[in-house]
């Protein structure tokens, strides 16, 4: 397992990688389809919570996956088979989402995450058997992945009530292996045109659960005749958002933001809230779906709000990543305004998807005439 050169030329995500994120997106489609289910049922706190833990342990695997793979793939046999078992932990956790966001001991999540996990440890073994220049950098992956999954079991047999106190911490733990063996070993082989490409990839196809969630609506619509003006609306104004939401995210060059371990811990990490954000607008837009057919258990404030808080936090987590760097103060100010406006839309439950629809297209046309502008 050699490593790969950085700045191979023509470097793509493999035909493996893309089977892996297909693999990776039913279990975010298990978490989006427990998400509208438990806020229409009026838990909207509980709901968020078990979302954001059930997607980072989603999103970790996939992210630690990603970034060996830029630096180690060799796409032989054994390469593969290790990338199946990945892709059966993933399963795994997926059969445990629904249980796990209802408040039922999470045994299934940790099984299949354990399983991703130490499925990769036994590549970051043969990585440091095979290229000794990384051997310290893998070793430490190796112990440090290893000792927070078994504090992962552990939690197992920890009282429901202290939980939310322990989780917070074995993520913690699980964000600081990546910094301190890049940081103590030789840093990895990245290859940032391949990691921005996979990136991009993966926010596609969750952006693209947004488009079945607009379709959901309209067949909703057609079978119910006295929803179908309503549901059309919302179909529509999902379509604009998430066109919106896909030129936004595109508008730059992801890999520019790529330049060394600081601003690749900030770009990898950041995208939690990209990918949570994105992965929950198909939620909210089915939350809004029932809530027209008087099947949620919602003030009209919390369903505006499942549609406007994700859009908000997409907008503003790109905006941070990619976006101001490259646009003078008057067009950073225009963005966070219109940001701004969306998540203030909520208070207007009634105009808020048109609102949030309206401020995207904005938000878009201020890009758009900023890339345009003679001041850089």
């Amino acid at each position: 397992m050699r490593p790969r050169d950085p700045a191979e030329d023509h470097r793509a995500a493999s035909p493996l990688e893309l089977l892996f994120d297909l693999v990776f997106v039913v279990a975010v489609g298990f978490a989006a389809s427990n998400l509208h289910e438990i806020e229409t049922e009026g838990h909207v706190t509980s709901a968020i919570l078990s979302y954001a833990f059930v997607f980072f342990a989603i999103w970790w695997a996939w992210i630690n996956f990603t970034w060996f793979a830029t630096s180690f793939d060799t796409d032989d046999w054994l390469y593969r088979v290790t990338t199946f078992v990945q892709m059966a932990g993933v399963l795994v956790l997926a059969a445990g989402v629904g249980p796990a966001m209802r408040g039922e001991a999470p045994v299934v999540v940790v099984i299949g995450y354990v399983v991703m996990r130490l499925a990769l440890v036994a590549q970051w073994v043969r990585a440091a058997v095979s290229a000794p220049r990384y051997r310290s950098t893998a070793t430490t992956y190796v112990l440090g992945v290893v000792v927070v999954q078994a504090l992962w079991v552990a939690l197992l047999a920890v009282p429901p009530a202290a939980r939310p106190i322990v989780i917070p911490v074995l993520i913690l733990l699980e964000l600081l292996v990546p910094v301190v063996a890049e940081s103590r070993g030789e840093t990895t082989p990245w290859h940032t045109h391949h990691i921005a490409e996979r990136y991009s990839l993966f926010t596609l196809i969750v952006l693209g659960e947004g488009l079945v969630a607009s379709a959901n609506a309209v067949i909703d619509g057609l079978r119910h005749a006295e929803h179908l003006g309503p549901l059309l609306t919302l179909a529509a104004g999902g379509l604009v958002i998430v066109a919106g939401l896909w030129w936004i995210y595109f508008s730059r060059e992801q890999h520019e933001h790529i330049r060394g371990l600081p601003s690749a811990l900030v770009f990898g990490y950041g995208h939690y809230l990209v990918f949570a954000a994105a992965a929950a607008l198909p939620a909210g837009i089915e939350v809004a779906v029932s809530a027209d057919a008087g099947q949620a258990d919602l003030s009209h404030a919390s369903v505006a709000a499942t549609i406007a808080v994700p859009v908000a936090l997409f907008v503003g987590a790109v905006w941070a990543l990619a976006l101001r760097p490259s646009l003078a103060p008057r067009w950073n100010v225009a963005v966070v305004l219109l940001t701004l406006v969306i998540v203030a839309s909520t208070a207007v439950p009634a105009a808020s998807l048109a609102v949030t629809a309206v401020a995207v297209v904005g938000i878009v046309v201020v890009l758009e005439v900023a890339d345009r502008s003679p001041v850089a």
